[in-house]
């Protein structure tokens, strides 16, 4: 291999094997491994903070104010997952939740989108189970739901893209108001899902509450 010799441009990477051994010899310019490894370490999102949680006893307070508002009250059917969409808002930095639900528990977890913000519009998705999404959201929530039984708390594959501030776990809504808050790590939307699709007997009457502070 004295005399061979290769036109190489910025970043390309010759392989040459062996006539004798068959083994490949992998020849790079200007192109390490630690700089790929690099590059795949910076496509990864940054860790996220851990929310503060908290919970009230003040259920039939707080499901009478919510049942008056427009938006403040729904029902997750029995197998279903709803996903409530919050973008980060110019004038906020942290985002805040409350939710209660009727006679039985259900499933909730806290996920992040890092993606530009286009609308402050909150929306709403409904899934038939964690392990199914509309086709036109595929490549972007598939995926956010635990793997396994929600029951364990199993957490979910994340895509590069998302972030996990908190798994979907069991949380007994309909014995105390849940509440929490979390500080916006940047720009983006968060997820926040009430999960549902363990029950196949009962539909749950959820009441809830989100909004941001400065």
């Amino acid at each position: 291999l004295t005399n061979y010799h290769v036109p190489q441009g910025l970043g390309d990477i010759v392989m040459i094997q062996s006539d004798h051994t068959g083994a490949v010899d992998i020849l790079s310019a200007e192109l390490e491994t630690a700089d790929l490894l690099g590059e795949q370490r910076k496509a990864q999102p940054p860790p996220l903070a851990a929310p503060t949680m908290w919970t009230t006893e003040k259920m039939k307070e707080f499901k009478a104010k919510m049942g008056k508002e427009k938006n403040g009250r729904m029902v997750v059917k029995r197998g279903e997952v709803v996903t409530v969409r919050v973008p980060t808002h110019p004038e906020g930095k942290c985002i805040c939740w409350e939710f209660a639900t009727d006679d039985y528990d259900i499933g909730f977890g806290v996920y992040f989108d890092w993606t530009t913000v286009t609308s402050t519009a909150i929306t709403v998705q409904v899934s038939d189970s964690s392990d199914e999404e509309d086709e036109e959201e595929d490549d972007e929530i598939e995926g956010l739901s635990p793997a396994g039984d929600v029951e364990r708390g199993s957490k979910s594959c994340l895509r590069n893209r998302y972030g996990e501030i908190m798994p979907v776990y069991r949380r007994n809504s309909h014995r105390e108001v849940q509440a929490g808050s979390h500080e916006y790590p940047g720009e983006g939307i968060y997820l926040l899902k009430f999960d549902n699709s363990y029950s196949l007997l009962r539909n749950k009457t959820l009441f809830f509450h989100v909004y941001y502070t400065s």
